[in-house]
């Protein structure tokens, strides 16, 4: 019965032009009648015809994240008299205490930002940056090959944090309320605690080893004698205190004075070297965003550092060049996974920090660059990616955390941030409550050697001081004259995939909550295969790509947390959407005036 709901939801998204089965991955605890919902929906919707007036303002707020108390903390925000840019400095917070598994203030992250006054859209890039010492030669063993441990854990592997120097940038130039009023959800969770859930536990477990090697890990952690247990109540004395000077001084709370001295003393006591000045020379950077047309939508996305919009554009553009509803599904999918596969090639080759390196970004993102790569797409067969020049890059980690902001006034923030691997390095600086990233393992510290998730790299994303590391995020807003959407995802080098699918799931008439509910599948040009979770790729399909000369790996454990919200301008109805793969995440509508 699950299989034949699932053709008869995908042959009508299929005329639409969707790319992917609505059908609920199994053993996420979502009834399959969720796919049998978007017939369903598209019948009891209103009329929406053309000549319907498009509402200029929301009727109210939406926000999505992956932790309920981060999406309780941006409706509050609104409800005492912020925007959706004071909101999102609240849901950023608290997801820094309520989810160190995935991020947190001493990581980085990207803020795309939509001012509805001026019409002025903006991208907030708060990667982390790399301190002096972080030369590619510090990252190699006595035999010249890459010390994975000193790349991954610990003091060696941290760049300089960019996420509190984010919030306070974005609370003062868009925000409307006080900093510290915006912070104080995130203040008074981090003191009173919060339950542990299955997902802190687990990653806890493995990586165990790494985290009890750390005084200041082992305090929090280990503050009532044993690991994290699920439902259990975490508190974080020392986070709190460091967020309340972040609210009290601003910038200089965490970059200079007693939290810098404490953060400066962890990493030397642990062999690294940060210096004083490196943390309070700190700044974030507004850069333009990406933008780019698909059919009738208007695409705003992350440009580099971050290779997510680049890659993104260049496989819409490329898929463009075909009517895919007049096609079968496994010809669908073998364009989809050939146009992902040149994407994922150039990102490797040409990405890295546009302040430190030319990145391509016009040529790569221009239609007549997108038309050569759909020049070399067989229709029947599979490009072996050996053919295509460049070297393999495979998986990164998908701990990362995402949400998305919609007021009523019509700004709009889609937001990824991360800490990198689980639980970052793993070490917490003693006295702060700080847990530090991992993320100078996202540079190509050894050229041509994968990093831990297999990723390669060459000079593009070498590292240097003050330079970024390359980034997969992909926060973005989609906007046609019917709908406007904001979403985005974690998952390492999967998020680009993710976010691609979401922008199909909308374009076939989906709404929020079945676009975060969509299987997935992925290629990333090396290793050379089709990742999918269960249930994404019908017997038939796979049978059929496989004939082409695909690699197909079906079943793969589940991956992402998508979330999302939309604005139906012709109906002026809100809808939110959060990803059932992560049972702790929330969307929430919040009418005006309530």
């Amino acid at each position: 019965m699950r299989q034949q709901i699932a053709r008869v939801v995908s042959s009508r998204l299929f005329a639409k032009g969707l790319l992917v089965l609505a059908l609920v991955v199994p053993g996420l605890g979502v009834a399959p009648v969720l796919a049998a919902s978007a017939l369903a929906q598209e019948q009891a919707r209103p009329a929406a015809t053309g000549d319907a007036p498009a509402a200029t303002h929301p009727p109210g707020a939406a926000i999505a994240s992956a932790h309920a108390l981060a999406t309780q903390a941006g409706i509050d925000t609104l409800r005492a008299g912020g925007n959706a840019f004071d909101a999102a400095v609240a849901v950023s917070a608290m997801l820094s205490v309520v989810e160190p598994i995935s991020s947190g203030i001493g990581g980085g992250g990207f803020f795309l930002l939509h001012d509805a006054r001026s019409g002025k859209d903006v991208f907030v890039d708060a990667r982390e940056t790399a301190p002096e010492s972080a030369t590619p030669q510090a990252y190699l063993d006595g035999q010249g090959e890459l010390d994975r441990d000193r790349a991954t854990n610990g003091p060696w592997s941290a760049g300089i944090p960019g996420l509190p120097a984010a919030l306070v940038h974005v609370s003062s130039k868009y925000g409307r309320l006080p900093l510290a009023t915006a912070l104080a959800p995130a203040i008074r969770v981090a003191r009173e605690g919060f339950e542990i859930y299955p997902r802190m536990e687990k990653g806890y477990a493995s990586r165990r080893e790494v985290m009890e090697r750390y005084r200041g890990t082992r305090a929090v952690f280990l503050a009532d004698g044993d690991p994290p247990t699920t439902g259990e109540i975490l508190r974080q004395p020392e986070l709190a205190r460091t967020l309340e000077l972040l609210a009290q001084k601003g910038f200089d709370g965490f970059y200079r004075g007693e939290t810098a001295k404490k953060l400066l003393a962890a990493v030397k006591q642990e062999g690294g070297r940060w210096r004083a000045d490196e943390l309070a020379g700190y700044r974030v950077k507004e850069r333009e965003p990406l933008k780019f047309d698909y059919r009738q939508w208007h695409v705003t996305t992350a440009p580099p550092p971050s290779s997510g919009g680049v890659a993104m554009a260049q496989i819409l553009q490329v898929l463009e060049g075909w009517d895919l509803g007049k096609l079968d599904d496994a010809h669908r999918r073998h364009l989809v996974v050939e146009a992902m596969r040149r994407a994922y090639r150039d990102r490797t080759i040409y990405l890295g920090d546009p302040d430190f390196v030319k990145v391509p970004v016009a040529r790569l993102t221009h239609p007549a660059y997108a038309a050569g790569l759909r020049a070399t797409i067989h229709p029947d067969k599979a490009t072996p990616s050996a053919l295509l020049p460049g070297q393999p890059a495979p998986l990164e980690d998908d701990e990362t955390t995402h949400f998305s902001i919609l007021d009523a006034e019509g700004n709009r923030v889609s937001t990824t941030q991360t800490v990198n691997l689980l639980y970052g390095s793993g070490m917490v600086a003693p006295g702060t409550g700080v847990l530090l990233n991992n993320e100078m393992d996202d540079f190509a510290l050894r050229p041509g050697t994968p990093n831990a998730f297999g990723v390669m790299g060459f000079g593009a994303n070498a590292p240097a001081a003050g330079k970024r590391m390359l980034s997969s995020m992909t926060p973005s807003f989609i906007e046609s004259d019917d709908t406007l959407a904001i979403l985005g995802a974690p998952g390492g080098s999967r998020i680009i995939t993710q976010v691609l699918l979401g922008i199909l799931g909308y374009d076939a008439g989906l709404d929020a909550q079945q676009v975060a509910a969509l299987p997935r599948y992925h290629h990333q040009w090396m290793p050379d295969a089709i990742s999918a979770e269960p249930g994404a790729l019908p017997a038939d399909t796979i049978a059929a790509l496989q004939a082409m000369g695909h690699t197909v790996s079906p079943g793969e454990s589940t991956w992402g947390n998508l979330q999302t919200v939309s604005w139906d301008k012709r109906t002026n109805t809100l809808e939110g959407g959060s990803d059932p793969r992560n049972p702790v995440g929330r969307a929430e509508v919040l009418p005006a005036g309530k």
